[in-house]
């Protein structure tokens, strides 16, 4: 296993396959793992770099997430860019991990080409996000499937992990943190919004949120699948890695 260090701590990744860099970033309570059934649909068509952000995962334990976790795992993605020396790579984050990938290129544009920004509420939490939240993780803490996938994410602590994140997340909508760290006007990179019009977890308005943050940013473009459920990179798995390499591969 591989390991980078990053403010004194260890932070796990891995690299696959062959092609243009492509770094995917999961979500909240997820690690890497939950993209190890869907790597061969990358793979073949790029070179995939996987990290699990501090506190998940491989990645060494911290005491508690921090209130702009987004923005502070984009910081941790941008350091494992560094550490490898990429001169550009391409970014792909999933539900949490969207937030994470464009806050990496609000922040450091010079590093990333494109992004691809799967199944996220927009610019805000959408008002019943907690509410739907917690009835997703207390379903999700009483369904043995659902508890399967947190322990082979995270191992045998997930319990506390999830915890851990679930009072993050709180802090986000109860004291109005913005999900990106810079107007969202500032983005230059160009970016694909990706998400479902069943997803639960998102925001009635989902098409609205998405059209209107193109309108704000250089070069934005959206699409919404009319099934499926939350993240759509797994519940579209072909059709998104279809869409995902498209993106990549048309020139800018």
């Amino acid at each position: 296993m591989t390991y980078f260090t990053y403010q004194s701590k260890q932070i796990y990744f891995e690299e696959v396959g062959s092609g243009p860099p492509l770094i995917l970033l999961h979500g909240n309570t997820a690690s890497a793992k939950m993209f190890d059934l869907l790597l061969p649909l990358y793979t073949e068509h790029f070179h995939v770099i996987l990290i699990d952000f501090l506190g998940n995962g491989r990645s060494e334990r911290i005491a508690q997430f921090p209130k702009d976790l987004w923005y502070t795992q984009s910081l941790q993605v941008l350091a494992l860019i560094d550490h490898l020396g990429y001169e550009k790579v391409n970014l792909l984050g999933t539900s949490g991990g969207a937030w994470t990938a464009i806050n990496a290129a609000l922040e450091r544009p010079d590093v990333i080409e494109k992004v691809v920004a799967d199944s996220f509420d927009g610019r805000t939490l959408n008002k019943n996000f907690f509410k739907n939240l917690m009835e997703d993780r207390t379903f999700a803490r009483q369904d043995p499937m659902s508890r399967q996938f947190y322990e082979w994410c995270q191992g045998d602590d997930w319990e506390q992990i999830v915890d851990l994140d679930t009072a993050c997340l709180f802090s986000y909508q109860n004291e109005n943190i913005p999900p990106f760290h810079h107007p969202i006007e500032q983005l230059q990179v160009p970016t694909l919004l990706i998400g479902s019009l069943e997803d639960a977890l998102l925001r009635d308005n989902l098409e609205a949120e998405y059209k209107e943050m193109c309108s704000l940013i250089a070069d934005g473009s959206y699409h919404l699948f009319s099934k499926g459920g939350h993240p759509s990179i797994a519940t579209n798995a072909e059709e998104t890695a279809k869409l995902v390499k498209e993106f990549l591969d048309k020139k800018s």
